[in-house]
């Protein structure tokens, strides 16, 4: 497990650099951007972006981890097809080739003839990242690769890494938007049962150094598997006044049923993954969602840390309906092996019952109390 902990984190660490690297130079950037459509498209937007930096990275994180654990090629599956159109409409199909020059010269056709723009990201692809981080060293746990697969999210929060804006202040530690949201999101899960066992969750846009106004990462990973549980966080504690995150576009039915168990303390904020990040670094004590517009992809690398960390991920339609049943144990958890019935493309993988965040269970139980008595 050490091994394959140190690969997901080493590929996170490559991702972060790569999508550093797309944002600093608008000209590139603007190479970068196409529209989905059809079923790959989130149905929660009017206009739903991939970018190559999605693609590319999705594809390193595919190529370095499979070339690595051979046995979990076939079972690392994301967020974006590996097929994209450039300016003059070609389509082409990214990957990592054998050797850093022919992938600059894949990536010289798909940047619209650009050389210096694909020598720049085919060095960044082909880099080997060194990791000095003692905590992931001393991961003695065994879990068989053969038991997994992953999720990846190679950037979480697309729009907002389109938009581009660094300095969004935060309200109580939470950025409503901004840079800060996309992040590099990378889950195991067991294949059999789906529960979710390793998560990685890589910030890029942590911080910008104000001399060389360059981005600066860091990156958390949890583990938790068979009773036991690793994390490089502590968990945080249950505030006294607590705090929910939410989507901005959540309903008001929602809204006004959390309203009188949170007061004011209703934060809003971009992309499905920074929510759960707030959630496990304590900024907030749960993030409910009641629509199924987030992905497997979204939400296998937090739910397997906030797990580690004592805390979980509920499907919020089935644990509401167990709820009212009189069911107050373990409440019916997000999975990861199966596809929704009857589903297509993106679709297959929605959480489609909508969720709940959570570090604390008795701050789970107030939620379900609070929305099981609401008029929904």
């Amino acid at each position: 497990m050490a091994a394959l902990l140190k690969s997901l984190v080493g590929a996170s660490e490559k991702s972060a650099r790569i999508a550093q690297l797309c944002r600093q130079e608008e000209a590139l950037f603007q190479l970068l951007i196409e529209e989905k459509t059809g079923t790959d498209k989130n149905k929660k937007f009017v206009q739903d972006f991939k970018t190559l930096a999605d693609v590319l990275i999705q594809e390193v994180i595919k190529h370095d981890v499979g070339k690595e654990f051979p046995e979990l090629r076939g079972h690392i599956g994301g967020e974006e097809s590996n097929q994209f159109e450039n300016s003059l409409g070609e389509t082409l199909v990214v990957q990592v080739c054998a050797t850093q020059q022919d992938t600059a010269s894949l990536l010289f056709t798909i940047l619209d003839r650009n050389q210096p723009a694909a020598e720049l990201l085919a060095a960044a692809i082909h880099q080997e990242v060194a990791l000095q981080d003692p905590a992931l060293d001393a991961v003695a746990l065994a879990i068989p690769p053969e038991r997994l697969a992953i999720w990846i999210d190679p950037i979480d929060s697309t729009n907002q890494y389109i938009r581009g804006q660094a300095r969004v202040a935060p309200i109580d530690g939470i950025c409503p938007s901004g840079l800060c949201s996309a992040l590099v999101l990378i889950g195991a899960y067991d294949r059999s049962s789906g529960d979710p066992v390793l998560g990685v969750i890589n910030e890029p846009f942590f911080r910008e150094d104000p001399l060389t106004h360059r981005w600066q990462g860091v990156y958390h990973w949890g583990i938790s598997y068979q009773g036991t549980s690793l994390a490089s966080l502590h968990r945080p504690p249950l505030r006294p006044e607590p705090c929910v995150v939410l989507s901005s576009s959540e309903t008001p039915a929602i809204q006004r049923a959390l309203r009188p168990l949170y007061g004011e303390r209703l934060r809003f904020a971009s992309g499905a993954g920074y929510k759960m990040l707030c959630v496990i670094l304590g900024l907030a004590e749960a993030y409910v969602l009641s629509e199924g517009s987030t992905f497997k992809w979204d939400s296998c690398a937090p739910h397997a840390i906030l797990r580690a960390l004592g805390g979980g991920m509920v499907d919020l339609e089935a644990a509401l309906q167990a709820w009212r049943a009189g069911q107050r144990g373990a409440l019916p958890e997000l999975t990861y092996n199966q596809p929704a019935a009857g589903a297509v493309g993106a679709e297959r993988w929605a959480n489609r019952g909508g969720l709940v965040a959570f570090m604390h269970r008795e701050h789970l139980e107030v939620v379900m109390a609070t929305l099981t008595t609401a008029a929904l």
